[in-house]
């Protein structure tokens, strides 16, 4: 009996050990994500503002980026390096909605915001394997667009319900976005003791600029899909670079895509600021 309990004892300490050792690594990857987020966000925009000064022919989002860094010189290496970024932020955004290292808690609000790391993971996770495609080239093309699964929730019955609900909870991400950029909460989880002055200041500004610009941008798309639904068309359905060219197109449209454009750029820079100043505990990875 006494020989069952060492044996399950030494099994737990096995485990406690592996976890201790793994957590350097975890933070690594979690900071890597915070990176490779950021230099996305930072190159999406810069392909929207040539768009906006007509010196480009498209805006795009993380998959079209994706591809033009995949022709470019060393292409393959670099869009290694953002497979294993996107990888590391997807297991991150996991451990965060599982293992809740910030202490979010339980209530309702918390949950919310887990169920929303959830997804992150989720969406990541598949934007590194078509990383990983490019690389292979077996990246299958158009598969796996917003119009795409789209057509497959409309398919399901009350689907028209669930892409409204989900072009609604776009919506209110983005209002959140703006809420966060208007009382900076996005400032919570960094070490600002460890920032100057003059860092913490443009971290500030651009993460405001950047999280505004993200919440008009997940508005569009919420809007695109509450349209989907209604009209039962899911080509109505945009993305990211959908959406910048859907601002392109409106009225004073370079000048609303080119503010769109600098506001990811400036996200982008946020991202990496994040990336080295945010708080990660993987202390309460078990």
């Amino acid at each position: 009996m006494s020989s069952k309990g060492d044996l399950s004892e030494d099994a737990r300490l096995q485990v406690k050990n592996a976890a201790k050792s793994a957590r350097p690594w975890m933070e690594r990857l979690a900071r890597l994500g915070y990176a490779t987020e950021g230099a996305m966000y930072a190159l999406i925009g810069l392909l929207a503002a040539r768009v906006a000064f007509g010196t480009g022919d498209h805006a795009t989002g993380q998959r079209g980026a994706l591809e033009i860094i995949a022709g470019s010189p060393f292409g393959g290496v670099l869009v290694g390096l953002i497979a294993l970024g996107f990888l590391g932020y997807a297991l991150w955004r996991g451990l965060q909605a599982v293992a809740d290292p910030d202490g979010e808690g339980t209530d309702l609000k918390a949950l919310g915001k887990r169920v929303g790391y959830g997804v992150s993971a989720l969406v990541y996770t598949a934007l590194a394997f078509s990383a990983a495609g490019l690389i292979l080239g077996s990246a299958s093309q158009g598969g796996g667009t917003p119009d795409d699964w789209t057509a497959l929730l409309l398919s399901w019955p009350l689907g028209r319900v669930l892409v409204v609900c989900v072009g609604i909870a776009v919506v209110g991400l983005g209002l959140r976005e703006l809420y966060q950029a208007y009382k900076t909460r996005f400032l919570d989880h960094l070490e600002l003791e460890k920032m100057g002055e003059k860092v913490r200041k443009w971290t500030e500004r651009w993460g405001r600029l950047g999280i505004v610009a993200r919440g008009i941008v997940f508005g569009v798309v919420g809007t695109f899909l509450i349209r989907a639904a209604l009209e039962y068309d899911p080509q109505q359905a945009r993305g990211l670079g959908g959406a910048l060219q859907t601002l392109a197109q409106q009225p004073l449209g370079p000048w609303l895509l080119g503010a769109v454009a600098l506001g990811l750029v400036a996200y982008g820079l946020f991202m990496l600021s994040v990336a080295r100043y945010r708080q990660i505990d993987t202390g309460r990875v078990q």
